[in-house]
Parts: C-alpha cells; structure tokens; sequence
C-alpha cells in the first residue's frame, strides 16, 4: 500500500493517495540509505533533483529550450551571453547523459547540432517557472531592481 503524502498550498492539509483532509500529522524519519544510479550517488530524491539540475546554468538552459521546440547550439549561446563555450558544452553534455535533452547531430559542412527537450525534460518546466516567479517575487520584495551601465556599476531602484 502507498504512504499517504500530503498535499500543500491551500489552508488544509489533503493526502493525495485517498483525497481526504488530514487532521493530524505524524512526521516520522527514517534512515536516508545512499543509493546509486549509474555515477550519480546521492540519499534522497531531493539531493538527487539537485545533482541533475543544480548548478548556475542547467535551469537557464532548460528554461530557453522549453521556448522553442529545437535551438542549435549558437542560439543558445546568444540567448545565454554570459555562459562560456565550454561550460555550455559541458552543461550541455549532462542534461543529455540525464536525458533531459535531445541532442541530434546532422551529417553535413559545416556540422549542424540540434537541442530540444526529451518528453522528461519538459517535466521539469512548470518547476522551473514556478521558481522563476518565485524570483520575481523576490526581487520585488527586496527591491533588488538594478539597471547596470556600461562600466557595471548599478543604480539600484526605488520602485
């Protein structure tokens, strides 16, 4: 039989395995064993979310492959201008060996290189855009608007 899990985000507590409201929560812990699958090692399902999408660039590339259906790899470089060659290739690289993205290479001169997202990857899109928000929200309430100039000073807002 499947655990009860508890559903967030409305004043009352639901368990998503038999919809009904929860009146009394009993936390219990258990021993996170390490797991393996392939090279990747982690201990639990969150710790093993982050070794495939954590690092500064992963979301930011998911994010702008989920606005077209194939971006080569210079559209990507142009939509992401602070990513260097190398570390896009290598971010690159792992999405695909976690099979996040497609990469489909075309016979030719000069060679053509195509990304897209896998069915899976685009799991991972209303994730990344509830978090994107959450980032709006952020910014907003800290008041962290800055208009950079040239020379990268800021000017910080009051909005």
């Amino acid at each position: 039989m499947q655990e009860p899990t508890l559903m967030y985000g409305t004043n009352e507590l639901v368990c998503i395995v038999c919809l009904q409201e929860v009146t009394e929560i009993k936390i219990t812990m258990s021993k996170c064993d390490l797991k393996q699958k392939h090279v990747k090692k982690y201990h639990c399902y969150f710790e093993l979310a982050l070794l495939v999408l954590g690092g500064k660039w992963k979301a930011i590339i998911l994010y702008h492959l989920s606005t077209k259906d194939v971006l080569r790899y210079g559209e990507l470089k142009k939509d992401i201008p602070n990513i260097t060659e190398k570390m896009l290739t290598q971010q690159l690289r792992e999405l695909e060996a976690d099979k996040m993205v497609n990469r489909k290479v075309y016979r030719q001169v000069p060679p053509k290189v195509e990304y897209s997202l896998t069915p899976f990857g685009q799991t991972i899109i209303p994730i990344l855009m509830r978090l994107r928000d959450w980032g709006v929200t952020y910014e907003q309430e800290f008041n962290l608007t800055r208009h950079y100039r040239g020379d990268l000073n800021y000017e910080q807002t009051d909005s």
